[in-house]
């Protein structure tokens, strides 16, 4: 389309037209017969898409950081201990919230643009005895990606319920949550999943349920309280309405929509799809000479990239970029946030888009004076594409 810019950032991304068409249709009742058998039909397409087969899914109003108090609200008590794998400044987020709901956090530190090995926590396991591992799937302040399974299975080792942020990586990294032995997966509406803002997304293992129901100090949240919200979800799967607080309708007919694009596109294809995309794009930058942010390949994210800018380029070229047809993101890690920017790719993102962004970033970059090989970016990708 003439004009049209892409949007290339880690969220929001860009959404199919038909999940876009569900969110301009008049709103019904949020207890409309039509709208309760959407909401059932969403919660459990949830399910299948983290495949959780036996988890209990939510579906709330807000943003991602509210989907990560959700998930440490209902199963931390005061004095709980938490030890959290750092990654970056959504690991620091997470802490913060633990300890609003007082939990003694440990954290296992990390360079920027690094983590931990799955051998230093597991270590850090047995240092006492944890309630909680936190996990961040892809840290989007610097596109690092955590080693999900390996480190749940470190943590059954020590009976520690295990968390994971994957506001980044939910439906684009791959996350195998029953089969892992994750007990909350949490994301938000606006990632891979592919819906626009305002809807914090969270799925519980049996033993995140059983230890919420186990707890003896109530919830120190009254919005996040699963007391209220798990009676809802279950009623909406019943096909039968309740209320809490009322649901965003169009954004809960759009998620409907979007998780059935996933389901058809089919899990592991999807995954597949994100890893090819991603190593594209990777293929192209390297191809212009710059580098990434994470410290070695196998922690590169596949939802989005984050890059150092080259000697002699600053945020400034983000403007070019964007005037040559594609909407980046500048840093945000606060070390590092005016050195490099970041590339979103993930949900429906597709060959074509990744060749437009990378043609923007090329001739973005030769508007401030890099010199390159012009083109070597979109050959690079198209090699990588085409390999099939």
């Amino acid at each position: 389309m003439k004009g049209k810019r892409l949007l290339m950032i880690p969220g929001p991304i860009e959404f199919t037209d038909e999940v876009l068409a569900e969110m301009s249709l008049p709103t019904l009742s949020h207890v409309d017969p039509q709208f309760i058998e959407e909401f059932g039909q969403a919660i459990e397409k949830m399910r299948k898409v983290w495949l959780a087969p036996n988890g209990q899914p939510f579906a709330v109003a807000g943003s991602g950081t509210l989907a990560m108090e959700l998930a440490a609200a209902n199963i931390t008590e005061p004095g709980d201990n938490v030890l959290i794998v750092h990654t970056g400044y959504f690991s620091d987020r997470m802490a913060d919230i633990f300890r609003l709901h007082g939990a003694n956090v440990d954290i296992v530190p990390s360079e920027v643009g690094d983590l931990p090995s799955v051998e230093v926590v597991r270590a850090a396991l047995t240092i006492k005895k944890y309630k909680i591992l936190s996990i961040t799937h892809v840290d989007t302040s610097t596109g690092v990606r955590a080693d999900v399974k390996n480190l749940a299975a470190a943590a059954h080792e020590t009976g520690t319920l295990v968390v994971v942020d994957g506001v980044c990586a939910v439906a684009g990294e791959e996350l195998r949550m029953e089969e892992w032995g994750v007990d909350i997966a949490l994301t938000a509406s606006q990632k891979a999943v592919g819906v626009p803002p305002g809807l914090a997304l969270l799925v519980a293992s049996s033993r995140a349920i059983d230890a919420f129901k186990a707890r003896k100090s109530p919830v120190r949240a009254y919005y996040c309280d699963w007391q209220y919200w798990l009676p809802v979800m279950e009623a909406y799967e019943a096909r039968k309405a309740a209320y809490f607080g009322t649901p965003p309708v169009n954004l809960v007919r759009a998620l409907n929509v979007s998780l059935g694009q996933i389901l058809s596109e089919g899990m592991d294809a999807r995954f597949a799809r994100h890893a090819k995309n991603a190593r594209a794009f990777r293929a192209g930058l390297t191809a212009m000479g710059v580098k990434f942010v994470p410290a070695r390949e196998e922690i590169y994210a596949n939802t989005l990239t984050a890059v150092w800018y080259p000697e002699g380029i600053d945020a400034s070229v983000l403007g070019y970029i964007a005037a040559e047809g594609a909407v980046l993101a500048g840093g945000l890690h606060p070390a590092i946030k005016t050195k490099y920017f970041r590339i979103g790719h993930m949900g429906m993102s597709d060959a074509s888009e990744i060749l437009a962004t990378l043609g923007a970033i090329e001739r973005g970059f030769a508007r401030a004076g890099y010199r390159f090989s012009p083109g070597s970016a979109v050959a690079a990708a198209q090699a990588v594409l085409a390999k099939g």
